[in-house]
């Protein structure tokens, strides 16, 4: 089957042609005729399979026929990342280069003022985050009530990280008559039922059985060691004995991870840059031209790097740290192997890693393959449960005592030392002269003082009870202002 066989325009076909491909792959010759006839689509496929395409080919052909208006865009495209956005920007100038078409993209970290321009002269097509583009309803500039086609990119990621309240919201703002298009490369049972609420009678194409990884990736497991030293050792040796290397992206799970492991790889020599979540859009958008244009060797990424992002000839992927969701997984390994290159997926595999992983078996249903020595089974459990982790944990194992060593004798209370008390003035003896201009104004105000006698102080006191000569009030000193002659008003 050719392109020109699914209803696409000679704009599209022009476009497809000059961007060098010929066949279209299942996802697209399935989910594509249905799109140009306004039907909704369910897409299940897996990654690196052409998704993208499968709604933008489609979409620019519908545009054709109809004009923008200001504020009030044509078409909606919501994405999970600010990187998948833009790259779907992309796609769209690169398959609509034949058309007139206005395209925005709304995402975090760029100024609103330019994007509320583009949305003044009016849009065909808006590819926007959720957040922003509530933002920019919430500030009365933009309107949806103009949309004609709805996509949900990455649905379940949609979906199932938080973003439901959001796409119920946008969805409530967007007329009911719209046309909507799931696409995603997992789709679990509890997301689909999650779909019934935005699609009507949708179509459901799926390509191969979901959460399954492309036949062009390599897996393969690598043991490694719960010690953060060593597995970085161990990252690196995967890296320098790695076949047919040509660049990769390593993935953690955590973003403090991201850049532990980015200053380790740079301080060992290697070309790396770093991508995650924390970092502003211009900083995440330099590392991924510099990894793109091969100024660097190495991404080191969260999971933000692992859905959609189209990299091309992307030779390995390492799993630094075994994902803790398998789906993300599927998606991660996605990131090489595509457009019918092979790739290799490389996964380190601690001893605490061992229950990951068989999720990630039981949900792809393919046995991994071991690089090397496999990890013992038994490693996990031979590790003393009340030991913590690192350099703490062997602290805590050299302090405890074990039973056959002999405990030492215990220590003679040291009594404590008494403390200092600070020094206090010492009364003035009688035959001393005082200074009368200050003794003066007490004889008038109160009676002479009585000569207290100071018990002696016990050995061992409390902190509570460190003095029996507590000040009261203001104790030897009265304030001039205070002696004062006052009136007393008349009745």
């Amino acid at each position: 089957m050719t392109f020109s066989e699914l209803g696409l325009s000679p704009k599209v076909l022009a476009a497809v042609e000059a961007s060098g491909y010929t066949e279209p792959t299942p996802i697209q010759a399935q989910s594509i005729p249905h799109v140009l006839a306004r039907r909704d689509v369910l897409g299940i496929a897996q990654t690196g399979t052409g998704k993208t395409a499968s709604f933008t080919l489609p979409m620019l052909t519908l545009l054709e026929s109809g004009r923008a208006r200001a504020r009030m865009p044509r078409t909606l495209i919501l994405e999970p990342t600010r990187e998948l956005a833009a790259q779907v920007e992309e796609s769209f100038a690169k398959y609509g280069q034949n058309h007139k078409l206005s395209m925005a993209l709304l995402i975090g970290g760029v100024s609103f003022g330019d994007q509320d321009a583009k949305l003044t002269r009016g849009v065909d097509v808006l590819i926007a985050t959720p957040g922003r583009l509530l933002d920019h309803h919430e500030r009365g500039r933009l309107l949806l009530n103009g949309i004609e086609i709805l996509v949900i990119d990455e649905a379940d990621r949609m979906l199932d990280m938080g973003f439901i309240p959001d796409i119920e919201r946008i969805c409530k703002l967007i007329p009911p008559s719209r046309q909507t298009l799931f696409f995603s490369a997992t789709m679990p049972p509890e997301i689909t039922r999650l779909t019934e609420q935005f699609l009507r009678n949708p179509e459901r194409v799926e390509v191969g059985r979901p959460a399954t990884a492309a036949v062009t990736v390599t897996q393969l497991l690598v043991a490694a060691s719960d010690d953060p030293s060593e597995k970085r050792d161990a990252l690196r040796r995967a890296v320098r004995d790695a076949d047919a290397f040509k660049n990769a992206i390593v993935f953690c799970n955590r973003k403090r991870d991201v850049a532990v492991v980015y200053k380790s790889l740079q301080r060992h020599g290697f070309k790396v840059a770093a991508l995650h979540g924390d970092l502003d859009q211009r900083a995440r958008m330099a590392a991924l031209d510099s990894f793109k244009t091969g100024e660097v060797d190495l991404l080191v990424a969260s999971d933000v790097a692992a859905r959609g992002l189209d990299i091309p000839a992307v030779s390995h992927v390492i799993n630094y740290d075994v994902p803790h969701h398998a789906e993300d997984y599927v998606h991660r390994i996605g990131r090489t192997g595509r457009a019918g290159l092979t790739g290799v997926a490389i996964t380190l595999v601690a001893p605490s890693d061992a229950k990951n992983l068989q999720a990630i078996e039981r949900l792809t249903d393919v046995p991994i393959a071991w690089q090397g020595e496999p990890l013992d089974p038994g490693a996990a459990a031979e590790r003393p449960r009340a030991a913590g982790r690192g350099r703490a944990g062997a602290r805590r194992r050299e302090a405890a005592p074990s039973e056959d060593r002999a405990a030492p004798p215990p220590r003679e209370a040291a009594k404590p030392a008494p403390r200092r008390r600070r020094a206090r003035p010492e009364a003035a003896p009688a035959d001393e002269p005082v200074m009368a201009a200050a003794v003066e104004p007490r004889k008038a105000a109160e009676p002479a003082p009585v000569a207290r006698t100071r018990r002696p102080e016990p050995e061992r006191r409390s902190q509570s009870t460190a003095s029996d000569d507590r000040v009261v009030g203001l104790g030897d000193h009265v304030p001039a202002f205070l002696l004062r002659p006052t009136r007393l008003a008349r009745a």
